[in-house]
């Protein structure tokens, strides 16, 4: 049995991960979860899983938590707390596989740890990647820990890759990723109606099922842009060898295009537990839950290619891969701050792309080649990007 570590348990990536495992106990011991303040879910999925640690991470929570499991069954069960934790239970002995599923910078640290621990990282957390950059690949290649991408189009691009295949090389014969996007909620309406959306509506995918911070993302399209760079570093390719292609039914989640003609498509039900269950199972695969597709209730199959002056934050992401170094950094911390901001109903919809886009004009390209000048960058970007939200404010 593997021995499994999930990292952001109560997320929808760490709910689903443990409905794959509860299909396969007899492959897959839960050995630690992590969650940051959510308790209760956390509380039932430690009945139902039985793992030797948790992390909570708030240490309010944590011995919120404490107080909870003192007179349940779960009374022996080891509770850690703060950041460092997370590092921690990700590099214990008896974990085997590692899943990232913590969304943002906050999964960097503990998600570089596994790596460096030489784990199997199945990689759900884009963040760390596009933050951290070589560092990461570089981590993952001198310990000899294996990399699987969760996401469901790096999923898809791997499954199209040559047999064999291991993330961070350059496959041959490929000539271009087609990376599929849905175009989100508001692919069709009028650009001079995006002012006015509100987070409910935003976050109100039309096929995933995901976090407030990835819907969003979804919306404007970032999270396409995210999953560009991480592709670049992914399959080795450059920004130009990667094309995104709105996709509305999110039948097929990606496409490689092979140097002789022959394009390869993953195709399948969006459902998070595909993906999921491929990367526990490689190279053999097993039984994920998820409803298999019915080709003839799709009917039809539409595409077209990305507008980027409905999706400026796609724009944004191509100038950060291009320009290299930190800024791919300060990218992603700018949107984290921007997407909270809005959420919280502090800036416009539109307002997003506009504090990323400052930010990255008032920080200069620096190399990327420590982890401290990655943190310092992410952190600089941040105030930044809390100082021009001050300036967009809706009064």
């Amino acid at each position: 049995m593997k021995g499994i570590c999930i990292l952001g348990a109560t997320g929808s990536i760490g709910v689903s991960t443990l409905d794959v495992v509860a299909r396969h106990k007899n492959l897959y011991h839960v050995v630690a979860l992590t969650a940051n303040k959510n308790i209760d879910t956390l509380y039932e999925q430690c009945l139902a899983h039985s793992p030797e640690v948790v992390v909570v991470v708030d240490e309010t929570s944590a011995i919120l938590f404490k107080a909870k499991i003192e007179q349940s069954p779960l009374s022996n069960l080891r509770v850690l707390s703060g950041e460092k934790a997370l590092q921690d239970v990700a590099t214990l002995d008896n974990v085997h596989s590692v899943m990232a599923a913590i969304v943002g910078a906050a999964g960097l640290l503990p998600t570089l740890a596994a790596a460096k621990a030489g784990k199997e990282v199945l990689l759900a957390n884009k963040e760390a990647l596009v933050m951290s950059g070589d560092i990461f690949m570089d981590a993952v290649t001198h310990a000899g820990a294996t990399l699987l991408p969760i996401d469901s189009e790096h999923n898809a691009i791997f499954q199209c890759m040559p047999a064999a295949y291991q993330t961070g090389v350059s496959a041959k014969g490929v000539r271009r990723i087609l990376l599929t996007a849905s175009g989100g909620p508001f692919r069709t309406m009028p650009i001079e109606n995006l002012k006015d959306v509100t987070p409910a509506q935003a976050v109100a995918h039309p096929n995933w099922d995901m976090g407030k911070k990835i819907s969003v993302d979804s919306a404007t399209m970032m999270n396409k842009g995210l999953e560009m760079i991480e592709a670049c570093l992914l399959f080795n390719v450059k920004p130009a060898q990667i094309q995104v292609v709105i996709h509305p039914q999110s039948v097929i989640h990606s496409m490689v295009d092979y140097v002789d003609g022959t394009v390869l498509a993953q195709m399948g039900c969006p459902d998070m537990r595909i993906p999921i269950a491929h990367a526990l199972a490689y190279p053999e695969r097993f039984e994920s839950g998820a409803e298999p597709l019915d080709i003839f209730a799709v009917k039809h199959m539409d595409f077209e290619p990305a507008d980027l002056a409905r999706f400026p934050c796609l724009r944004l992401a191509y100038e950060a891969i291009e320009a290299g170094g930190t800024h791919p950094t300060v990218l992603n911390a700018a949107n984290e701050i921007a997407v909270d901001a809005f959420l919280n109903e502090k800036i416009r919809f539109t307002d997003i792309p506009v504090v990323i886009e400052k930010t990255m004009q008032a920080i200069d390209v620096t190399a990327a080649d420590s982890l401290e000048k990655v943190l310092t960058a992410d952190h600089k970007a941040r105030d930044i990007s809390q100082q021009i939200i001050e300036t967009l404010k809706i009064t």
